[in-house]
C-alpha cells in the first residue's frame, strides 16, 4: 500500500518485471535518470549473462537473478535486463547487489557468490557493461584475499572521471593467513579502478569494524566520503567516516559519539548523501536501550559534523536512507514499527538547524527482515524516486517503486 500526505504527491510506478522480486538498489543515471537493480526469481530457460552456472556450493534462496532497468522521468522504464543468473548466489536480506553507472553508457554491477567451503565462505564479483546493460563482461573478484571467509556489504561509486571505486567489509582476519593468526576482526577495505579498467592496489581503511552493517559512499566536492559502523575494543559500535582528501584517505572519524555498546552486529548500516561540501548522514543507534534514527549535517565535506537530530516517531527499526535537497535540508526514510507489529516506511524533512517537518507514511510493509532496506534517490530538484520490498510471511512479494514531490 502506497500512501502520501495531502502535501506529498506520491505517484506509484508499475513494472511487471518487479513482481516476485526484492532487495532493490538505486543509483543515479545521466540526464536525471535512475538505475534500478533487484533480485528476481530464476527463469529456467535463461542462463547467466555474466558467468552462468554454479561455482561450488548452492543457495536455497529463490532470488537468483540480478536484474536491472533504467528509469527516465519523461519516458518511464526501459527494457529490464538480466545481469547474471546463478545457483550459487550468496543472498543476505541486508547485503544486496547493485548496478552503478560510472560514465555515460558504462555500468558496473556487483553481487556475492558462495565459495566451495559453504557457510560464510563467499566473495564479491564485479562485471561491466558498456552498452547500458545489454551485455556484460566476464566477472572478476575485486578483493585480493581468497580465504574462505566473508567479503561483502559492498558500495561502488563513480569517481567522476570515468573510473570507479569499491569499498567492502573483509573477513580475511577470521582465518589464519599472511597477517598472522586469526583475530576474528572484520576490516574495511577499498580499491579504485581507472577509466581504462586498471585496478589499483587494495587499501585497508579501518582494521576493526562492525561485522554486517552496510557501507555507503557519497561524492563530495573534495572526493568520496565513506560511512560505516565502527567497532571498538570495548564493543562501541558508532558511525564513522573516512574521506578522500589531497590524494589520500583520512583516518577514521566518528560522526557522533553515540556510545552504543552492543556485543553483536545490529545489521543496520548508515546512509550518506552529499552536494558539494554539504554532507548528511542518517543512521540507527540504540544507546542506553533507546532506539533512534538520527541525521547529522556537515558543511565541510564530512570533516566535521554538527550534533545529530533525532527524526523517528518513537519506535524505529532503522534501515535508514537519506538525500540532500537543494535547499540543504535532509530527507530521511526509515522503518517505524507500529502497535500491531507491522512496519511503516516513513519520510521526514529535517533542516540543518534541527527543525523537523512532519513525518509521512510512504507505505505499509512488514517489520520482518524480508522487507529489506528501502531506498530513495533524488531525480531533480524536489522530486524523489523510492524503491522498497513488499513482503509477506513467506518472503519478498514484489519490489515497489514510486516518485514523489517534496513538500516544504
Amino acid at each position: 500500500m502506497v500512501r502520501g500526505g495531502a502535501d506529498w504527491e506520491v505517484t506509484p510506478l508499475e513494472l511487471s518485471a518487479l513482481e516476485g522480486g526484492g532487495m532493490p538498489h538505486l543509483s543515479p543515471a545521466e540526464d536525471g535518470g535512475v538505475i534500478l537493480s533487484w533480485l528476481a526469481p530464476a527463469e529456467p530457460d535463461e542462463g547467466g549473462v555474466a558467468g552462468g552456472g554454479g561455482e561450488g556450493g548452492t543457495t536455497s534462496n529463490r532470488l537468483s537473478r540480478l536484474r536491472v532497468v533504467r528509469y527516465d522521468p519523461l519516458s518511464g522504464f526501459g527494457e529490464p535486463r538480466t545481469v547474471v543468473q546463478r545457483d550459487d548466489f550468496f543472498v543476505n536480506w541486508a547485503d544486496f547487489p547493485s548496478v552503478v553507472e560510472v560514465s555515460p553508457g558504462t555500468w558496473v554491477a556487483h553481487w556475492l557468490q558462495r565459495g566451495p567451503a559453504g557457510g560464510y565462505d563467499y566473495g564479491v564479483r564485479v562485471a561491466t557493461s558498456v552498452d547500458q546493460g545489454t551485455s556484460w563482461s566476464e566477472p572478476w573478484i575485486p578483493h585480493e584475499d581468497r580465504s574462505p571467509t566473508e567479503h561483502g556489504f559492498v558500495t561502488t561509486w563513480a569517481d567522476g572521471e570515468g573510473g570507479w571505486g569499491a569499498v567492502w567489509l573483509d573477513g580475511r582476519r577470521y582465518a589464519d593467513g599472511d597477517h598472522g593468526p586469526a583475530t576474528e576482526e572484520m576490516t574495511l577495505r577499498t580499491r579504485a579502478v581507472s577509466a581504462g579498467g586498471d585496478a589499483g592496489p587494495e587499501q585497508e581503511l579501518d582494521a576493526r569494524v562492525c561485522d554486517c552493517c552496510q557501507t555507503d559512499v557519497a561524492l563530495a566536492a573534495r572526493g568520496p566520503v565513506i560511512v560505516y559502523r565502527d567497532r571498538s575494543s570495548e564493543e562501541v559500535r558508532d558511525i564513522h567516516v573516512v574521506r578522500w582528501e589531497e590524494g589520500a584517505w583520512s583516518a577514521p572519524r566518528a560522526v557522533h559519539q553515540d556510545g552504543w555498546v552492543i556485543p553483536g552486529c545490529p545489521v543496520n548500516g548508515p546512509a550518506i548523501d552529499a552536494r558539494s561540501d554539504r554532507v548528511a548522514v542518517a543512521w540507527f543507534a540504540a544507546p542506553d536501550d533507546e532506539p533512534r534514527v538520527q541525521i547529522a549535517f556537515s558543511q565541510d565535506g564530512g570533516a566535521t559534523f554538527a550534533p545529530p537530530t533525532r527524526v523517528d516517531d518513537g519506535s524505529p527499526l532503522g534501515r535508514a536512507d537519506v538525500v540532500l535537497a537543494l535547499d540543504g535540508s535532509g530527507i530521511v526514510l526509515w522503518l517505524e514499527e507500529t502497535r500491531n507489529g507491522e512496519g511503516e516506511l516513513r519520510l521526514r524533512r529535517v533542516d540543518p538547524d534541527g527543525s523537523l517537518g512532519p513525518s509521512h507514511v510512504l507505505s505499509i510493509t512488514r517489520s520482518a527482515r524480508a522487507s529489506g532496506f528501502p531506498q530513495i534517490l533524488p531525480l531533480d530538484g524536489e522530486t524523489l524516486f523510492a524503491a522498497w520490498t513488499e513482503a509477506s510471511d513467506e518472503g519478498p512479494v514484489a519490489v515497489r517503486v514510486a516518485h514523489m514531490e517534496l513538500p516544504r
